[in-house]
This record gives C-alpha cells, sequence and structure tokens, in this order.
C-alpha cells in the first residue's frame, strides 16, 4: 500500500444496527476506506477491521504503464526544447516524428500488457491486463487519427494513403489469418480463403490479393480467363503518388477511366459465374450495398469509411471527410445501436473539432496521460492558440497540471510531475510549490533529491521546510552532526543554536566532540549563530592545542571570553582549558592576558554566589567547582608572577 503523507482528516458514518462505522481518510491521490467497530457501553466486539485503498489514478501503479509515464516524459521534456522561430515548413517533420515517438511508446507498452495477459494465471489480473490493452489501442488509434488530420495534415490525394496506413494498422487480423491460409496443406480450399481475399481488397492491398487469387487460377484451368481479367483490372487501379510528377487531376481523369472499366466488366457479366469474383468486382466499385454486406470483415463504421472513401472518393478533400464519416457511421450501425465514446471521439476528429476530441477523451479515458500530451502536442502545431479557460489558464496548461498533480501522488513519479509543471509558465511555479511540501521525506536520500529541485528553482521557502524537518527528525534520533548540517542550509539561526548547545553539552558530558568533520568544516557557516561561531572556534582551539601551537591557541581561548562569544555557562570550562597552559614550563599567557582571565575569573565566582537559592547544586559539585576556582587562582598567580618577570627582564 503506498502511503498517505499527510494527516488527512477522517470522517466516521455510522451503519445502522450493528454498530459498525465506515470511516474515510483523505489523502492527496487515494482514498482509504476502513470498518470500525462502535464500543457500546459495557459490551465489547470482536474481530477484525478491512481497510480499502481506493486510488484515483490506478493506472500509475502499473509496473508496465510506469514505463509509459517514463518514456513519454523525455518525449515531451524534447519537445519543449524545440524553437518557436522556426520555420514551420521545418518544425512540421519534427511534430509528426514526435507524435510517432509517442505512438510508438504506446504500442510497445501494448504488446507487453499482451505478454502479461497470456503469461499470467490469475484470472483477474489477466481481465485486468486485457482492459488496459483495450484503452491502449483505443488512444493509438485516436492519437494515429489526430496525426493524420491535425498534425501531418495531409491535403487532397495523400489523405486517402494516410487513411488507409491508419486502418491497416489498426485491423491487422487479416494477416494472421492469411498466414493460417497459406500454412495450410491445400490454400485455395482452406475455409478461410475467400475472407482473406475480400480483406485484402477492402483495404486496398491488391497485390497481397492478386497473389491469393494465383493460386485459386492454378486450381480452375477453365476459369482462368475469368481470373486473368479479376487480375488485370486489381493491377491497373490507380493510386496517387505525392512525390510523382501527376497532377491531382491526372491522376482523377486516369482514376476514372479505370472505374468505368470495372463497370464494364459487370454490367457485361464477365464474373456472373463466379459470385466470388462478382462480389470483389462490385467492391472495386464501391457499391455500398456490396460494402455494407462484408460488415463482419469490415468490423467497424471507419473502416468501411475509408473503403468507401477507396472505390468512391480517392481524392477526397479534409473539408468533406465529415460529410463521409457522418453517413457511413449512420449506415453502418444498426437503427438501435447508439454510437459508443468511441465512434463519438473519432466522428468529432473527422469534423475537424479539436477540442471535442480532447473533451470526450477527458470523459472516456481513465487517466489525463492521453488528453495532456497530445494537447501539447496540438499546441505546439499552432492549433489551439484561440481556446483559453474563463479562469486565466490556457487548455495546454490546464490539462498538464492535472496530469502532473496525478503523477505526485506516486512515491517515485513525483520527480516526472516537476519537468511538466516546469512547463507550465502561468501555474505551474504555484502548484509545483503545494505539491512539493507533500512528497514524504522518507529518506535523506529522498529528501535531497527534492532539496536539490527546489534550489536549482529558488523556491527558499520550501528548502527552509524540508532543512527544518530533516533537522528536527535528526535532532529527534540524536544524529547532531545531521541535525546541524541540515539546520545550516535551511539558514535557521535558532535552530543551529540549539543544536550547537547540544553540541557542548555533550561534550561537556563526555569529554570529546562528535561529528568532527562537519564541525571542522563549517568555514562561513558559523556565522549563522553566536554560538554557532563559538563552537566552531573552540573546536580551533583544540586544533591548536593537538599542533602544540600553544600561543594562538591562547589567544583565541581568551578571546571567546572577552568577547563575549563564550557563553557564561561555559566559561568554567574554558578556564579549566586553560589550566594546561597555565601550568607550563614556558609563560603562555602574558600579565596582561593573565589579568584579563583573573577578571574573568572573578566574574565568574561573583555569579556563583548570587545564585538563586532554589537553584542550589548538590554539595559534592559545589565542592567540586570550589577546588577548580582554588587550583585556578593558585595557578594565574603563579602565571602572573612568572610573567612579570618574564616581561620585566625583556625590558631591562
Amino acid at each position: 500500500m503506498e502511503e498517505v503523507d499527510v494527516d488527512p482528516p477522517i470522517t466516521n458514518i455510522p451503519a445502522v444496527g450493528d454498530g459498525k462505522h465506515m470511516g474515510f481518510a483523505w489523502g492527496p491521490g487515494d482514498i482509504l476506506v476502513y470498518e470500525t467497530q462502535h464500543k457500546a457501553s459495557g459490551t465489547s466486539r470482536s474481530g477484525s477491521s478491512f481497510i480499502h485503498e481506493v486510488r484515483k489514478d490506478e493506472d500509475i501503479y502499473s509496473p508496465i504503464l510506469r514505463k509509459l509515464f517514463n518514456e513519454s516524459h523525455h518525449i515531451f521534456v524534447g519537445l519543449q526544447t524545440i524553437k518557436e522561430d522556426l520555420p514551420s515548413k521545418t518544425k512540421k517533420p519534427q511534430f509528426v516524428s514526435i507524435s510517432k515517438n509517442y505512438r510508438s511508446v504506446i504500442r510497445a507498452c501494448m504488446e507487453e500488457l499482451q505478454q502479461a495477459a497470456i503469461s499470467t494465471k490469475d484470472a483477474e489480473e489477466a481481465t485486468r491486463y486485457g482492459n488496459q490493452v483495450s484503452i491502449l489501442l483505443a488512444t493509438e488509434l485516436i492519437w494515429n487519427l489526430c496525426e493524420v488530420l491535425f498534425i501531418d495534415a495531409a491535403p487532397a490525394g495523400s489523405l486517402l494513403l494516410h487513411l488507409l496506413d491508419w486502418v491497416r494498422l489498426h485491423k491487422a487480423d487479416v494477416y494472421e489469418k492469411a498466414r493460417e491460409v497459406l500454412q495450410s496443406e491445400s490454400p485455395a480450399e482452406h475455409k478461410d480463403f475467400w475472407d482473406v481475399v475480400v480483406s485484402y481488397v477492402l483495404q486496398g492491398k491488391l497485390e497481397e490479393a492478386r497473389q491469393m487469387l494465383t493460386k485459386q487460377a492454378n486450381r480452375q484451368p477453365a476459369a482462368k480467363n475469368m481470373y486473368k481479367l479479376m487480375d488485370s483490372l486489381l493491377s491497373k487501379m490507380p493510386f496517387y503518388n505525392p512525390a510523382g510528377t501527376q497532377t491531382l487531376t491526372e491522376f482523377d481523369v486516369k482514376w476514372r477511366h479505370w472505374h468505368e472499366e470495372v463497370d464494364r466488366c459487370l454490367q457485361d457479366n464477365s464474373f456472373a459465374s463466379n459470385h466470388h469474383l462478382e462480389l470483389i468486382c462490385k467492391i472495386l466499385l464501391g457499391d455500398e450495398d456490396t460494402l455494407l454486406e462484408c460488415k463482419e470483415l469490415l468490423s467497424t463504421w471507419y473502416h468501411f469509411l475509408v473503403t468507401r472513401l477507396l472505390f468512391c472518393h480517392p481524392t477526397v478533400k479534409p473539408t468533406e471527410l465529415h460529410y463521409y464519416a457522418q453517413s457511413c457511421l449512420t449506415m453502418f450501425l444498426d437503427l438501435r445501436s447508439a454510437p459508443e465514446a468511441l465512434d463519438s471521439i473519432l466522428l468529432a476528429a473527422f469534423e475537424f473539432d479539436i477540442h471535442q476530441v480532447i473533451k470526450d477523451c477527458s470523459i472516456a479515458l481513465n487517466n489525463w496521460w492521453f488528453v495532456a500530451h497530445l494537447t501539447d502536442l496540438l499546441d505546439h502545431c499552432k492549433l489551439l492558440q484561440s481556446h483559453n479557460l474563463h479562469f486565466g489558464s490556457n487548455l495546454r496548461e490546464f490539462l498538464l497540471l492535472e496530469y502532473a498533480s496525478g503523477l505526485f501522488t506516486h512515491h517515485s513519479l513525483w520527480q516526472l510531475a516537476v519537468d511538466y509543471f516546469d512547463h507550465c509558465p502561468e501555474f505551474g511555479r504555484v502548484y509545483l510549490e503545494l505539491q512539493i511540501e507533500r512528497v514524504p521525506l522518507d529518506t535523506e536520500r529522498k529528501a535531497l533529491k527534492v532539496l536539490r529541485i527546489c534550489e536549482q528553482r529558488q523556491m527558499s521557502e520550501q528548502v527552509r521546510s524540508i532543512c527544518k524537518i530533516m533537522a528536527m527528525r535528526a535532532l529527534r534520533n540524536n544524529r547532531l552532526g545531521s541535525a546541524l548540517s541540515w539546520s545550516i542550509r535551511a539558514k535557521d539561526a535558532a535552530f543551529a543554536t540549539l543544536i550547537s548547545e547540544r553540541f557542548l553539552q555533550d561534550y561537556c558530558a563526555n569529554g570529546t566532540f562528535s561529528d568532527l568533520d562537519l564541525i571542522d568544516n563549517l568555514g562561513p557557516a558559523m556565522l549563522l549563530s553566536d554560538r554557532l561561531t563559538f563552537l566552531g572556534k573552540y573546536r580551533e582551539f583544540h586544533k591548536l592545542y593537538g599542533e602544540k601551537r600553544f600561543s594562538e591557541a591562547a589567544k583565541l581561548l581568551l578571546s571567546l571570553m572577552t568577547a563575549k562569544i563564550a557563553p557564561r555557562s561555559f566559561w568554567m570550562t574554558l578556564l579549566t582549558d586553560a589550566l594546561p597552559l597555565l601550568e607550563q614550563k614556558e609563560v603562555i599567557f602574558s600579565a596582561e592576558q593573565t589579568y584579563e582571565l583573573m577578571f574573568c575569573l572573578g566574574e565568574l565566582t561573583s555569579s556563583m554566589s548570587t545564585t538563586a537559592p532554589g537553584t542550589d547544586r548538590p554539595m559534592q559539585e559545589e565542592d567540586i567547582e570550589q577546588t577548580k576556582v582554588e587550583l585556578l587562582r593558585l595557578a594565574l598567580a603563579r602565571n602572573l608572577a612568572m610573567a612579570i618577570v618574564k616581561e620585566g627582564t625583556i625590558e631591562t
């Protein structure tokens, strides 16, 4: 179960009769639903409660679909780098290539889901995989059509060729059926032979249909001339070549001549003795009744549409598509059956109503991935410029914000969402600031990732918040070095002071510092607070003493007290640290420095004698303190005498 990273409000709804309750815990992307037991007075119930997790977007928890999100993220980021000032002729091939990349990612995930559905032994899991495959199939079908109509924007002539490729890609079962037929002992006698031939013709794959018909012709020598005539008609059918020198008008004239020849063959009853060839001849003429008889082979109204255009209107213009699409949908569907969501979306695309396509997809599909990425691509193609939403953000940004917000509920995909927010100029920053605070900082590594994101974007408030949270957590776990490091990053002087105090207390208790590497390398960070400055300088004193640089150590120790950097409560420790220096054979402290030490000791003993009665310490502790004071006085007096003699001798 994924973590809910905030403390959500809990709503208890009492059930009737048996004392059970239903509770809801609302998280950023999930809802926890649980059953509770109501304990009546004087009674108790036994039994366990069930917790159910209701997820807003189940797809982000699928390991296979996570690949879709990850791969498409790279494509999205690459799309944002295309320069606006490039000429449209240069950008169009790039946009088409990016669209194909998106589709290839969809197909790769679809194939992996199909394999997973086949290999799993769990029926429920296989059903779930199957549903996801169906959704991705529909998604790729819609995207491909949008690519043909909106992004590539193929003109008359080329348009039909693109639509044929579209249908062939999404009606590929004919290839599997053809393989079965051809691998049989006698392909021409196979029960599906003619279905394969007719399917090839319906998809405009006339070369493949001719190859199949040769097998039947070899089997029927008496009908050889009839098959030869059909082969001639199929071979003569003209297809427009956008790269060629032929104009669209010349192609249209050539196609009409071919169409008239097919019609003459039908009128002459050239295929009357073979109903299969006669059926193919009628299809080549684009006879609507014949095409509708092939409903099972066409299977969808949009396949019917493309086949009808192929054999009746090969030079169809983009602006005429909506008329043919609507009539084909009406003819193909039974009067009793209403169009499904997919039909409405495809019809809206054929009507070139981009916004209706996006709206219907937003309602029909189970997540924001498709509409967010398609809208972003269409926006880069300058096809959505006129459509702004009432609340200030355009359609592209709104959908990207919704998609990215969904990603932020996942424990790892939230990192992808950051780039989506970055490319939403109006509200992306605000959304990121709100969402980044909800990321659970489970580990220090994750916290550093979040922190790096915030620092790169100058999100100072979020940086301070993250550092404070991690510093407090480290302090609770008694990891003082980590806590100090986080408080320095947060530039939190008060917290740095608190942790410095803990370091000093630990030193007083144990006689050693923990996390020496950190303290030794504080650098300018020690200036964050007085107590941190003292901690750094005090550690520096110990290093100087360890290196036997006694004069520098003595000077630093004295400055810590005289400059009031050291807390008064730590003066006795500092004076005690001075004892070994005072007892050296060589005079370390000058007479003036010794006087200053005596003054500090006097101030300290004065404050100790005026301590409030309620704060009296144990007798043993007082005796120890008094002994220290006496030793210090003696050492200071002896050092003063030696310093005066030494200084007097030098002056003489």
